[in-house]
């Protein structure tokens, strides 16, 4: 498959199909034992471990947060001042809960971010990503905790930002991902189709069962 700047790819399939398995490949978690990955025309493997994690911007469905306030949750060590934390938050969708507690962005956040429902963890961590502001960005199920309507407005958000960025969102919520720019669909560890919505729940019988 062919992910290509300025886009935001989706990858669908059923658990188990290797969805989360491209993210481990991307970010150097495990090598390649065969076949390659290439950016920019280089494998891989020819990129220094620490290049590729600074270049890529990951948000998993496994939350990791610190206990530590909201604020330094998203900056994540980067030397990002007030205004640019609040703009991250905003594209996140969770700058007006943060207003609304009474430390705000100091706000102690609990071991693991325990002091948070779900969908409020998983905003944060999609607020560090847009501070980040990585040149490839992958999303595993970075939505899932989210509600419908919270979600659109995250994906439009992220669309907004796409010019100049790979985007990559692994989801099984294929309800959320109809206006992607491209579609890849992973069937048992392969690629076996991609394209618009429109143009696969056409073309391709696996995709229209899904």
């Amino acid at each position: 498959a062919g992910f290509w700047p300025d886009a935001l790819h989706v990858v669908v399939g059923e658990s188990g199909a290797g969805k989360s398995t491209i993210l481990s490949l991307l970010y150097r978690f495990w090598d390649l034992q065969s076949g390659n990955i290439k950016i920019n025309s280089t494998e891989i493997n020819a990129y220094d471990v620490n290049y590729i994690r600074n270049q890529i911007c990951v948000v998993s469905q496994d939350m990791f947060l610190f206990h530590d306030t909201i604020r330094n949750n998203i900056a994540l060590g980067l030397q990002q001042d007030q205004s640019e934390i609040e703009q991250a938050a905003r594209a996140a969708c969770i700058h007006d809960f943060i207003v609304s507690l009474p430390d705000g962005y100091d706000t102690v956040i609990g071991e693991k971010g325990i002091n948070l429902s779900g969908g409020e963890r998983q905003r944060i961590c999609l607020a560090r990503a847009f501070a980040k502001d990585a040149s490839v960005w992958i999303l595993d199920e970075a939505t899932s905790a989210l509600d419908q309507i919270t979600e659109k407005k995250v994906l439009e958000n992220l669309k907004y930002r796409v010019k100049g960025k790979t985007m990559i969102l692994i989801t099984h919520r294929l309800q959320s991902v109809t206006d992607a720019d491209c579609i890849h669909v992973l069937r048992n560890g392969r690629f076996i189709a991609e394209g618009a919505h429109e143009e696969l729940l056409v073309s391709n019988e696996y995709y229209k069962k899904l």
